[in-house]
């Protein structure tokens, strides 16, 4: 009983913490629903709350591990945003040379792709200091709706922009730490399979080298159109090379979501649908695949090769309002895997850590916890939520 007691007071500190922690104010109406809509009047769930008769199993069918120790306190709203604004959705975060935190928000509002800060005065791009203090922001009026944001050795900040209006969009976009635009990859507001085009890229990674790799691309997830490919150009933007198609086999892509380098200078892929990771070399030739990280959304590999990997979307053909409203298969099924971050080791591809997602199973159609990742130079963690918020997760 003392212990119970101790823990349901050492959990309200940490609630209060995190309602007083920067950011706490600033996250969207949605950031604390896990995605479950209010229930129609007069309504009641098939499965009362509390009483599901399903229970995840300790590792999944791919080999995602469900029980492994978290070292982090739960995770706190973070990033103050100036008075009256609030998170939209965001996946993407990363964290600057100087110790500083890059996020991407698509200008309050809820959704991916589209036209959300097409006609928005607000900028799309902030910095923050590890505190969650803003520093700076720009971007309004280049970027339509941001999907990831990466900053190469020098400092720089590269967007994928997968929104699309006439003349805006579907483009991969570099800034300077001061918001003075560089390059723009892509042709603007077109989607196409042409060597200067994209459709709906997702994530950009820059090698030591100065050459860029592009994820590329969102749409058709699940299906058979779409773009699934990894595009490479020079330092100065030309193009390289190309390598990748629609399907499951090795060096094959359905959604290549996030991209991320090791230290030996492997580029991994976060291949979305396909519910795994894949490895290449620079020049595109495949190493190796991992599922034992889930389904990854976000990745980050930090100085020490620590691997990094946000799952927000594992799912099955049960919803968490005890109803039969997903299907059994298709988009985001990835059956056994608990949503949540991963930590292990890009050397070996040994998982060690893994920060639950707090919301309950089964979980719904939308995504839930961290699509973004970053970490800073403490080992903190920090989470880009597609609900509308960005978290910080403290080490013990």
């Amino acid at each position: 009983m003392r212990n119970t007691t101790a823990f349901r007071i050492v959990l309200g500190l940490l609630m209060l913490f995190a309602q007083a922690a920067p950011g706490a104010q600033s996250q969207g109406p949605l950031a604390d629903t896990c995605g479950v809509p209010p229930p129609a009047p007069g309504a009641a769930p098939v499965v009362p709350a509390g009483n599901y008769p399903v229970r995840l199993p300790t590792i999944s069918l791919l080999g995602a591990r469900n029980d492994l120790p978290n070292p982090f306190l739960p995770g706190m709203h973070w990033g103050q945003l100036p008075s009256g604004r609030k998170w939209g959705s965001t996946a993407g975060i990363a964290t600057a040379p100087d110790g500083t935190i890059w996020a991407i928000d698509r200008c309050g509002a809820s959704g991916a792709g589209g036209t959300a800060c097409a006609d928005s005065p607000l900028d799309p791009i902030l910095q923050f200091d590890p505190s969650g203090k803003l520093l700076k922001s720009f971007g309004h009026g280049v970027i339509v709706s941001p999907h990831k944001i990466s900053i190469d050795h020098e400092g720089n900040i590269w967007v994928a922009d997968n929104g699309s209006v006439p003349g805006k969009g579907q483009q991969v976009h570099k800034f300077s730490p001061d918001g003075m635009h560089l390059l723009a990859l892509g042709k603007p507001g077109v989607a196409g399979v042409g060597l200067d085009e994209f459709d709906q890229p997702t994530d950009v990674a820059v090698a030591p080298s100065g050459d860029i790799f592009v994820a590329d691309g969102h749409s058709g997830g699940g299906g058979a159109t779409g773009n699934a490919r990894i595009v490479k150009f020079n330092r100065q933007g030309a193009f390289v090379k190309t390598w990748g198609r629609k399907g499951m086999g090795a060096g094959e892509f359905d959604v290549p979501h996030a991209l991320a380098f090791d230290s030996r200078g492997r580029l991994f892929v976060g291949d979305r649908q396909n519910n795994r990771i894949q490895i290449f070399d620079q020049e595109g030739r495949f190493i190796a695949q991992w599922f034992q990280f889930g389904r990854p959304s976000g990745i980050t590999i930090d100085r020490n090769d620590v691997l990094y990997v946000a799952d927000s979307e594992s799912r099955d053909g049960r919803a968490s309002i005890g109803q039969p409203s997903l299907p059994p298969t298709g988009y985001g099924f990835n059956q056994g895997a608990q949503r949540g971050i991963r930590i292990g080791s890009a050397r070996d591809g040994v998982v060690r850590y893994f920060i639950p997602d707090p919301c309950p199973y089964p979980y719904t159609t939308t995504s839930s916890l961290a699509e973004g990742i970053a970490v800073d130079r403490q080992g903190n963690v920090y989470g880009a939520d597609f609900l509308g918020t960005v978290r910080k997760f403290v080490k013990r």
